[in-house]
């Protein structure tokens, strides 16, 4: 049998207070970044963690696959990042930013003993099954980080810039052109020739089941959701808020399980996942 750390599964996080109103600390107890260092500089300080991270893991072990494919593309994050007026240029580096380091701040707190969000820890449990393959760890990746880690991103930047999602609308759409771009190097990386993949095979299944395109759209949604919640007067708003957060944080990360679902080793083809930068 492969190895899975079930408490990483089991273990149950904190309710974010992404949604709090503005005027609360910056800080989010869920691993987010909303105080986070803007620029050119950030982005950089953000690669190179992921560089320190590949040179930690070895080639077959789950995250590193899926760190590898998403380095491949942060040069390009910040270059779309730079691009327009100086307020655009602001507005996208700072969603760019917080977006990239909840990966990394779900790396540094599984590093460090303690627990990644709930839409990460199967990707973390199940890094070292032999019968999942890279490109189930790849679209677990991406999952957890579209799904949930986009979504509370905007909500970051927003207390952070002191703006609405609108304004935050074609940053959100330079960030998600940079998701096609992961998403295809996904596609040619690790999806099997066609000679391997056939139509029967459960992992042409899985590759049908989740859309980038689906998730980018439902976390614009539900960034815009928490947003109002946050600012709704009462006690209740903030309160729906938190409660939405953290089962849009467990919704996403049942479908990492699903899509990590053990379905034996390849007989040929990629196996390890090897990605060039």
């Amino acid at each position: 049998m492969g190895q899975i750390d079930e408490s990483t599964l089991s273990a149950r996080a904190e309710p974010p207070a992404v949604g709090a109103a503005p005027g609360a600390a910056d800080a989010a107890p869920d691993g987010g970044t909303a105080d986070a260092p803007d620029g050119a500089a950030a982005l950089d300080a953000v690669a190179a963690r992921m560089r320190a991270f590949g040179a930690l893991w070895p080639a077959g072990d789950g995250v590193a696959v899926f760190n590898r494919v998403y380095l491949t593309v942060t040069g390009e994050l910040g270059r779309r990042a730079g691009e327009g007026g100086a307020g655009d240029r602001r507005d996208v580096t700072a969603l760019a930013v917080r977006f990239a380091q909840r990966y990394v701040a779900a790396v540094d707190a599984v590093g460090a003993g303690g627990r990644a969000p709930a839409c990460w820890r199967p990707l973390f449990a199940y890094r070292r099954h032999p019968g999942v393959r890279p490109l189930q760890f790849a679209l677990a990746g991406i999952n957890a980080h579209v799904g949930h880690d986009l979504a509370l991103a905007v909500v970051d930047t927003c207390r952070a810039l002191g703006c609405g999602p609108s304004r935050l609308e074609g940053g959100f759409e330079r960030v998600g052109e940079v998701l096609v771009l992961l998403e295809e190097r996904i596609r040619e990386e690790l999806v099997p020739g066609p000679d391997l993949l056939e139509v029967a095979d459960p992992l042409t299944h899985l590759l049908g089941c989740w859309s980038l395109d689906r998730a980018r759209d439902g976390a614009w949604l539900a960034a815009r959701s928490l947003w109002q919640l946050g600012r709704a007067p009462g006690p209740w708003g903030p309160e729906l808020a938190e409660e939405f957060t953290e089962r849009l944080d467990r919704s996403v990360g049942l479908v990492g399980r699903m899509l990590l679902t053990p379905l034996g080793r390849q007989s040929s083809g990629s196996s390890t996942g090897a990605i060039s930068s």
